[in-house]
C-alpha cells in the first residue's frame, strides 16, 4: 500500500473520529442546554414562590393587625388617648409591679443570707420616687332634695312613759328628725271633663249653647298629651320597645294594647311634622353643620310603593325596594342620618332607605344650604362641594385620621408615634382655644395649628415615610391623611368649624341603643315618624331639658293651634321654663370639663 493511500486511510479515520466527537459534543451541549433551561425554570418558579410567600406574609400581617384591632375593640378600652412623645425614652422609676416583686425577692434573699451586705447597700442607694399625695375627695352632699314635699310622721312614746313616777308629767324638749325618701310608683287618673249644655225650655227652634271643645290628640280626646309624652320619652329617650312600656303602664293599673300605644305615638308624630320641618330649616341656616349616619333594619312592605312624580326620594325608594323584592329579601339596610347645627342647638334626624348621597343632597343641596359640612370621608360627603357648585365645603374629621394612625401604630411604631404626637399638639391647641371668642380662636389656630400642619407635611414628605411599603397599615393610614389633606385643615381657617365631628357621631349612640331594643323599623312611614320624634327628643337632651315635660309642652302648644315654632325651639323653651332644665347634667358636664382641663394643663406644664 502506497504512502498516499495510508495517508488517505488515516485521514478518513480522523474524520470519522471527529464526526463522532462532534456528535457526542452536540449531545452534551443539548444536555447542558436542557439542564440550563430546567435551572432557569426552577429559578423562575422559586422567584414566583418567593413573591407568593411575600404576598401571603403581607396578607397574614394585615390579617393579624385586623385581628388585634378587633380584639382591642371588643375587650380593650375604647379611649384613643395618646400621651407618649417620640423623643422621650422610657425610664423605670421603680414603681411597677415587677420592681415590687424584685424588692420582695431581695428582702427574702437577705433574710435567707443568700446575698452579701454590699449588694444590699448598693440596692438601698437607688433612690425611689416619692409617692404622690392622695387626692382629697370632695365631700358629697347626702341631704335629700329641698324641693320635695315633706310628710311628717311623729313616732311617740306610750302615754305611760310620758309620766315620771318621781317628778310627774315629763316636758317635751325637742325632736330627733330622720328623713327617708319614699318612692311612689307612677299613678294614672282619668280626667272627666263636662261640657254644660244650655237651651230654652220648650223652644226647639233655639240652638243649644255649649262651650267649644278643645282639640284632642286622639279623636274624642281619649288620651291626654301627657300619655303621648310618656310613650315617646320611654321609647326614644329611654329606648324601651312598646311591649315594655305596656308592662310599665300595667303596673299603674292600665293595660293598653300595643296598637293603642302605637296609634298615640303616630298621632303625635303627625302633629309635630311642621315643627320638625321648621327645626330643619333652622339648622340649614347655620354656617356649619355636622352629619353622620348609621344603619337600621327596614322590613319590606307587602306591596311595592308607587313612584310619586317629580319626587327624587320616591324614585330612590322604588329602586332600592324593587331590587330587594327581586332578590327575595325580607328587609333592607336603611339609614338614619343626623344633622347637628354647630351654633344652632338642634339635632335633626332623617330616614332614608339606603346610604346614598341622596341623603345629604336632599337635606342640604335641595334646600340651598350654603356653608361647611363636617363629616367623615364617605364619597357622598367628599363630592358634595362639586355637586353644590362650591356652595358647600366639606371639612374632614381629624378624629378619623388620628384613629387610623392609632390603629396602625403596631405596624410602624416610630412613624406612628411622631404623627400621634403631632395630633396631640393639635388637640392641645384646641383645648386652649375652647374658651376663646371666635376671633381669638381663629388667630390661635392660624398661628400655632398651621405650624403643626406644616411640620406634619414635611415629615410625611421625608425619606423615612416614603420608604414605607404601600400595602402596610401605616402607609394606608398616611394615605388617608394625604388624600384629604385640605379637608382636614378647613377648621384652621374657620373659627366655627370644630377639629372633629365627634359630637355629631355621638348622636349615633341614641339610634344604636334604641336599635338593640326595638330591633327594626316596621315601615317607611314608621321610619319618618321615628326620625321626627327623635329630632325632638335628641334636641331636648342636647339642651338639658326634662324630655317628658318638653314633649308635653310642645304637643299642648301645637294642639292649641300655635304656629310660633320659634318659641318651641328647645333653647328658647328652656329659657321660658327654667324649672324643667336638668341642672345636674350641666353641673356634671362642667365638673368633667374642669377635671380634663386641669389634667391637660398639668401634663403640658410637665412637658414644658
Amino acid at each position: 500500500m502506497s504512502l498516499l493511500e495510508l495517508l488517505e486511510q488515516e485521514l478518513a479515520t480522523l474524520q470519522t473520529a471527529l464526526h463522532r466527537d462532534r456528535a457526542e459534543l452536540q449531545k452534551k451541549i443539548a444536555v447542558v442546554q436542557q439542564q440550563s433551561n430546567l435551572i432557569e425554570q426552577k429559578d423562575a418558579l422559586l422567584s414566583e414562590q418567593s413573591a407568593t410567600i411575600r404576598k401571603q406574609e403581607e396578607k397574614l400581617a394585615a390579617m393579624q393587625l385586623e385581628i388585634n384591632r378587633l380584639i382591642k375593640q371588643l375587650f380593650d378600652r375604647r379611649s384613643e388617648r395618646y400621651l407618649e412623645s417620640p423623643q422621650q425614652l422610657k425610664i423605670d422609676f421603680g414603681g411597677g409591679p415587677e420592681v415590687t416583686d424584685a424588692a420582695d425577692g431581695l428582702q427574702q434573699a437577705v433574710d435567707d443570707k443568700q446575698i452579701g451586705d454590699e449588694a444590699v447597700a448598693a440596692t438601698a442607694e437607688v433612690p425611689s420616687r416619692p409617692a404622690a399625695p392622695p387626692k382629697k375627695k370632695k365631700k358629697r352632699d347626702e341631704s335629700l332634695p329641698a324641693n320635695l314635699p315633706r310628710i311628717e310622721k311623729i313616732v311617740d312614746v306610750p302615754e305611760s312613759d310620758k309620766t315620771c313616777a318621781t317628778h310627774g308629767e315629763k316636758t317635751l324638749i325637742g325632736y330627733d328628725v330622720r328623713e327617708s325618701l319614699v318612692y311612689i310608683p307612677p299613678q294614672l287618673e282619668i280626667r272627666v271633663t263636662k261640657f254644660p249644655k244650655y237651651a230654652c225650655p220648650n223652644r226647639p227652634e233655639c240652638k243649644v249653647t255649649q262651650a267649644e271643645r278643645p282639640e284632642g290628640l286622639i279623636e274624642g280626646d281619649r288620651y291626654d298629651t301627657s300619655v303621648a309624652a310618656e310613650i315617646i320619652t320611654a321609647n326614644l329617650g329611654y329606648h324601651l320597645p312598646l311591649y315594655r312600656e305596656q308592662d310599665i303602664f300595667a303596673g299603674s293599673g292600665w293595660v293598653p294594647h300595643r296598637s293603642t300605644l302605637l296609634n298615640i305615638k303616630t298621632a303625635a308624630a303627625e302633629l309635630v311634622q311642621p315643627l320638625v320641618k321648621f327645626f330643619a330649616d333652622e339648622v340649614r341656616k347655620d354656617d356649619v353643620v355636622g352629619t353622620d349616619d348609621t344603619g337600621v333594619t327596614l322590613l319590606l312592605p307587602k306591596v311595592l310603593p308607587a313612584i310619586v312624580p317629580n319626587d327624587v326620594r320616591s324614585q330612590r325608594i322604588h329602586e332600592v325596594l324593587s331590587a330587594a323584592f327581586d332578590g327575595d329579601k325580607k328587609h333592607v339596610k336603611a339609614k338614619m342620618w343626623a344633622y347637628r347645627g354647630c351654633t344652632v342647638p338642634l339635632n335633626i334626624f332623617d330616614f332614608t332607605v339606603s346610604r346614598h348621597r341622596d341623603g345629604p343632597d336632599q337635606f342640604l343641596i335641595d334646600h340651598n344650604f350654603k356653608g361647611v359640612l363636617i363629616a367623615d370621608c364617605y364619597s357622598g360627603y367628599t363630592g358634595i362641594s362639586l355637586r353644590s357648585d362650591d356652595g358647600i365645603t366639606h371639612a374632614a374629621c381629624n378624629s378619623h385620621a388620628r384613629r387610623k394612625i392609632f390603629e396602625a401604630r403596631a405596624n410602624h411604631p416610630q412613624v406612628a408615634s411622631v404623627l400621634l404626637a403631632m395630633f396631640q399638639e393639635l388637640y392641645d391647641i384646641e383645648d386652649r382655644a375652647r374658651g376663646l371668642d371666635a376671633l381669638s380662636r381663629l388667630n390661635l389656630r392660624q398661628q400655632e395649628s398651621a405650624a403643626v400642619w406644616l411640620r406634619m407635611r414635611e415629615y410625611l414628605d421625608s425619606d423615612l415615610v416614603k420608604k414605607l411599603l404601600p400595602k402596610e397599615a401605616i402607609s394606608q393610614a398616611i394615605g388617608y391623611i394625604n388624600n384629604h389633606w385640605a379637608a382636614l385643615q378647613v377648621y384652621v381657617s374657620n373659627a366655627h368649624v370644630p377639629i372633629d365631628n365627634n359630637l355629631t357621631e355621638q348622636l349615633m349612640k341614641q339610634v344604636a341603643i334604641g336599635r338593640k331594643n326595638w330591633l327594626f323599623i316596621g315601615s317607611l312611614a314608621a321610619g319618618g315618624r321615628t326620625a321626627d320624634l327623635m329630632t325632638l327628643v335628641s334636641s331636648a337632651i342636647r339642651n338639658d331639658l326634662h324630655v317628658w315635660a318638653y314633649i308635653k309642652g310642645v304637643l299642648d302648644a301645637l294642639l292649641a293651634g300655635s304656629t310660633d315654632y320659634h318659641s318651641l325651639r328647645p333653647d328658647i323653651w328652656a329659657a321660658n321654663h327654667p324649672d324643667h332644665i336638668r341642672t345636674y347634667r350641666k353641673d356634671e358636664r362642667r365638673d368633667r370639663a374642669d377635671r380634663k382641663q386641669r389634667s391637660r394643663e398639668e401634663r403640658r406644664n410637665a412637658k414644658g
